[in-house]
């Protein structure tokens, strides 16, 4: 069978914005279809179809403008978005349509046009070629893609748990080494204190310095790939100047997964300061500070954590005399150093199999992509 062009039996409609539109369901209204409507079936809002354009439950959407420009899915009933556009084609049925178009997302999603709010091309997506086999062959076709789709969703099922297990794994190795005896206050081990805040007029100031954020520091990691400047003044370099070894602890509203996120400094960036939203813990003496680490992101660290966080409708807050009133189990240098590097020895093996799970998990989407090809191209 031949390839042919997409173009040559593609139609396309683009959504329109309505004249009126609620928030809420009325009589005479359907719903606003947008990428959230008919992703997840959450509607916000609601048109009456005057200079609509109609869409019935099943027919195959596309993104047109913004940053998913080429993402596909079903419709529900109603109007459809003006960021998005009905697709179908001449001798296609909507499964087999719904299968080549996300096998050319990210074609699509990677060669958008337009310099500001990048948009569809058309043109590239009407130039692909497939094979168009009678309607019983696309059903065979799609069959084929949802069983071994159907095979990989397990295969992703197997490894999301055995990331959840290896979380729990993880939890299981602080556990065995930390206990709860000998707590003590940890001010007696680090200075706690403040960062700077952010203000109209530091533009203003002819000292400009790098400095972290909250989206910087995570669980045992920083996240260095943007950072910012901001105008200081001498007084606040000294105070708020980043060392080696210094713990961050996140202070912002969060919810409870990710307050209190804790790591420390390794002086990648020279001459970094941070925000007020970072509480910093400078290690005076008696702790090492990765000792401290692994128990504040232990279950009874957080624990702790969040017992002296304040929550406001569901949100965690942390200040510098919150986390002055967290403590620490005590035991001298060298029975510190053996923690860690138990831990470490334990960890390093749970770390080598997550690094292999998540290659996998990438894998998966690869494998994804070429069976998408090779069906449309008469190869499956």
């Amino acid at each position: 069978m031949n390839l042919i062009e997409f173009g040559s039996i593609a139609h396309i409609k683009k959504g329109k914005k309505p004249l009126r539109q609620i928030n809420h369901p009325q009589a005479g209204y359907l719903p606003y279809v947008d990428i959230e409507a008919f992703e997840t079936g959450n509607v916000k809002a609601y048109a009456d179809g005057e200079k609509c354009l109609p869409c019935q439950e099943g027919e195959i959407l596309i993104v047109c403008d913004g940053s998913r420009s080429g993402f596909v899915g079903r419709a529900i009933d109603g109007y459809v978005g003006s960021t998005l556009a009905v697709i179908s084609a001449d001798g296609m049925s909507s499964d087999y349509l719904y299968y080549f178009l996300k096998g050319k997302y990210e074609l699509l999603n990677t060669k958008k046009k337009g310099t500001g709010t990048p948009h569809l091309d058309q043109q590239i997506l009407f130039q692909q070629k497939l094979i168009v086999p009678s309607l019983e062959g696309q059903e065979k076709i799609v069959a084929w893609i949802e069983e071994l789709f159907s095979e990989l969703d397990n295969g992703v099922e197997t490894l999301r748990k055995t990331k959840q297990q290896l979380a729990v794994y993880r939890q299981a190795v602080y556990a065995s080494v930390y206990g709860i005896d000998d707590l003590r206050p940890i001010t007696d081990f680090f200075d706690i204190s403040g960062g700077l805040t952010k203000n109209s007029k530091r533009h203003e100031l002819p000292i400009k310095m790098p400095y972290l954020r909250v989206a910087n520091v995570y669980y045992n990691e920083l996240d260095l790939s943007e950072i910012k400047y901001i105008g200081v003044t001498e007084n606040e370099v000294e105070r708020t100047l980043l060392r080696n070894d210094d713990l961050l602890f996140v202070e912002g509203n969060g919810s409870k997964e990710q307050i209190g996120r804790v790591a420390i400094w390794d002086g990648s960036v020279e001459n970094c300061l941070h925000q007020n939203h970072l509480i910093k813990g400078r290690p005076v003496s008696g702790m090492l500070s990765q000792y401290a680490l692994y128990y504040l992101i232990s279950r009874y660290g957080r624990k702790q954590i969040l017992d002296v966080a304040s929550s406001t409708s569901g949100l965690y807050t942390l200040s510098t005399n919150k986390v002055r009133n967290l403590k620490i189990p005590y035991v001298d240098i060298e029975q510190q150093k053996t923690c860690i590097e138990t831990i470490e020895a334990r960890i390093s093996v749970c770390d080598s199999i997550e690094k292999t799970v998540d290659t996998a998990l990438q894998q998966v989407e690869a494998m994804r992509q070429s069976i998408l090809k090779q069906a449309f191209e008469g190869k499956l």
